[in-house]
């Protein structure tokens, strides 16, 4: 299918600290990959790289053959790449309805509160993201009211609304009940499967990752230490030893 994303020896040093170290990595139209590893690894750096946050100190990044090293982070959103932070970005005292509509009017350069409630076709779209997301009998209920799972989901609403082409999730099961975790392991298998969209996640719980990876990049001290499939991964020792936290 070819290559969506591709880094080819990305690097960020602040000051003395090389928190990304020359990371080479491909991911391939409508893969959906996990990266995983200890606290302070560099996986979050690695997405602030990816979309524009932070300027690489060498290397670069490729999407779809385009180098977007260092454009601004709005460029790189509208090109198609959309992210879920680890805390939902949602907008509390609004209806979970108007929260999805936000997306929708940002990238048509209107307001939100200037426009009537109803336009054909977004309406539409608006609740078959809502159903999508298990949110649809709360379209009318405020953000602040949902339970943290919830706005979980809400926000990965909001970044379909956008339509990207590739989605970054930091860490989407986080503060997340056993309950919620499964439901959100199954809504990202859907996402990829019915959407056609290539994700790329950020998690520290394995089962989780071994519930919806296909492929994962274990990255250790800002470097790729590994990657393969699940059962590479989780067979590996050397892995074990630097997840659990006793290697050097």
């Amino acid at each position: 299918m070819g290559s969506l994303l591709e880094t080819k020896s990305l690097t960020k040093k602040f000051g003395g600290l090389t928190a990304v170290d020359h990371v080479n990595l491909t991911l391939e139209k409508g893969e959906l990959r996990c990266i995983l590893g200890p606290n302070g690894c560099g996986k979050s750096t690695l997405f602030n790289l990816i979309t524009g946050v932070y300027t690489p100190t060498a290397g670069h990044v490729f999407f779809e053959g385009e180098d977007i090293t260092g454009k601004p982070v709005h460029i790189i959103g509208r090109m198609g790449i959309g992210r879920k932070f680890q805390v939902p970005g949602i907008f509390d005292q609004l209806t979970v309805f108007d929260n999805i509509r936000v997306p929708f009017f940002r990238d048509q350069r209107r307001s939100l509160f200037f426009q009537p409630r109803r336009e054909s076709g977004i309406d539409d779209r608006i609740m078959a993201l809502l159903e999508k997301i298990s949110l649809v009998d709360k379209a009318n209920l405020p953000a602040v009211h949902l339970a943290h799972g919830e706005k979980q989901w809400l926000e990965i609403g909001m970044v379909l609304a956008r339509r990207p082409r590739l989605m970054l999730l930091d860490e989407p099961t986080a503060g997340m009940t056993v309950t919620e975790t499964r439901k959100t392991a199954q809504l990202i298998r859907d996402i990829s499967s019915e959407e056609k969209i290539t994700i790329l996640v950020i998690e520290h719980d394995i089962g989780f990752v071994r519930e919806i990876a296909s492929r994962i990049t274990v990255l250790y001290k800002g470097a790729v230490f590994k990657e393969g499939s699940y059962e590479d991964i989780q067979s590996d020792e050397s892995v074990r030893r630097i997840y659990l936290g006793r290697s050097g």
